[in-house]
């Protein structure tokens, strides 16, 4: 890996683990389930359907009309999808074309919201995706008089020359370590996005910046690396088992907005908290069931074979930890909310002190509506939005969306999507706040 970029090196062993203890939860079976009101389209990832894989959501809340606000989610290299409040499309974004014969496509990956970021334009509202197949940011202007109109709200406005994020050629670029997870985050000082890199542990710090004809560009700030490697409790030293040269990712990220802090999940390992400049320590708030499990790479089956558990890991995640978001609250309350992909469940966690474990819950099949299987991203907003979300919204990706469609050929086609679900239901179920009068996202 490269040098840390104004930083100094974290010393892996000497990190905080502070793991939060709590009682063993419910079996599986036993949590509550809470029921999605509204699905979008199916999306195939095959050449018929336009090689379009679901991956991460960003709730877009209007002005003035919040019934009108649009939810905007990545489909890697099926680009950028836009929604309204009933599932229907409004518009879709492909991704950049490959640049040259032998390059990667581009291939969107998490996407997150920036609102009122002031420009010599004045101030709008913008999407921020990362680009895994370009190694690039692509950003988007929203319109909300179409969004109003139920037209398509998003304009591209990325900079032409906007560069690299992590690698320095293209061929480099072609290599897939390239930006990964992205969290957006405004301070007075200007307007910041945190990326990672696939296939290592790095983090970035991003600053947005204008470009000529109202475009926007993005420079570099810092670089941090997270662990790739753990002291356990009986003194071993444990690394997570991947394929040779591949590291521990990050992919889910958000950034509490009113704290500046940024809580990364790194799949293998568990969720970190870490001021957002990432100026500061990382903590280790949880793990996945699976930490310290020693394991070894088999290169013929092309999978980890696991030994025995020595007992070190979390309670509430079962990897990949991925999708992270934040509900707000008064007072600095709330919850942070977690993917925990293995298991098909998501753990929720205090917003405040140290990240007290609270519960978790699935999103089940009603009315037609089938339910959410290993989910990548989520997010949630707590604003009342409109006759079907009058107390708030989560959005969660669906990696298994059913019923199952067949190609031409009777295989099985890729089916993925996203489901809505009412902030209430899912209060009631965990007996959560429902707080619709704090953490405007535009505040």
């Amino acid at each position: 890996m490269r040098p840390l970029t104004g930083l100094t090196a974290l010393a892996p062993a000497a990190l905080s683990l502070c793991v939060l203890a709590a009682a063993l939860p419910a079996a599986a079976t036993d949590l509550p389930t809470v029921r999605p009101r509204v699905e979008t389209p199916a999306l195939y990832d095959d050449e018929a359907g336009g090689n379009a894989n679901g991956d991460d959501p960003a709730i877009w809340v209007h002005p003035t009309s919040a019934g009108d606000s649009v939810i905007a989610t990545t489909a890697k290299e099926g680009g950028l999808y836009v929604y309204d409040l009933d599932g229907r499309q409004l518009q879709h974004l492909p991704a950049p074309a490959a640049p040259g014969e032998d390059d990667e496509p581009g291939r969107l990956n998490n996407v997150d919201v920036v609102y009122g970021r002031p420009s010599a334009a004045g101030r709008s509202d913008l999407l921020v995706a990362s680009d895994r197949g370009s190694d690039k940011l692509r950003v988007y202007r929203v319109d909300p008089a179409k969004a109003a109109r139920g037209q398509a709200p998003l304009t591209d406005v990325t900079d032409p020359a906007a560069p690299f994020v992590f690698n320095e050629t293209q061929a480099e670029v072609n290599d897939a370590e390239t930006v990964y997870g992205l969290a957006t985050w405004k301070r007075a000082s200007g307007t910041y996005v945190v990326v990672s890199r696939r296939h290592t542990t790095r983090l970035a710090l991003l600053k947005l910046t204008d470009a000529p004809h109202g475009k926007v560009g993005y420079t570099l700030v810092r670089t941090i690396d997270l662990p790739s490697s753990f002291t356990l409790p009986n003194g071993r030293r444990w690394t997570p088992c991947d394929e040779p040269g591949v590291g521990p990712q990050v992919e889910g990220m958000v950034v509490d907005a009113q704290t500046g802090t940024l809580y990364a999940a790194q799949e293998d390992v568990g969720i970190w908290r870490i001021p957002a400049d990432l100026t500061g320590r990382p903590a280790l708030i949880d793990r996945v069931r699976e930490y310290g499990v020693p394991a070894t790479y088999d290169a013929d089956t092309e999978e980890c074979a696991p030994g025995t558990d020595p007992g070190f890991g979390g309670r509430h995640l079962t990897a990949d930890a991925e999708g992270l978001t934040i509900y707000y609250g008064k007072n600095g309350k709330g919850y942070l909310i977690a993917s925990s992909q293995g298991d098909d469940t998501f753990a929720v966690y205090g917003r405040s002190g140290g990240n007290a474990y609270i519960g978790s819950f699935r999103v089940g099949d009603h009315g037609g509506v089938d339910g959410v299987q290993a989910s990548d991203g989520a997010m949630v907003v707590n604003v009342p939005l409109g006759r079907r979300f009058p107390k708030g919204l989560f959005v969660t990706h669906d990696g298994a969306n059913t019923p199952v469609a067949l190609d031409p050929d009777g295989e099985v086609r890729e089916n993925t999507d996203f489901k809505y679900v009412k902030w209430d239901d899912i209060a009631r179920g965990l007996g959560l706040d429902v707080d619709t009068r704090s953490g405007d996202p535009r505040g």
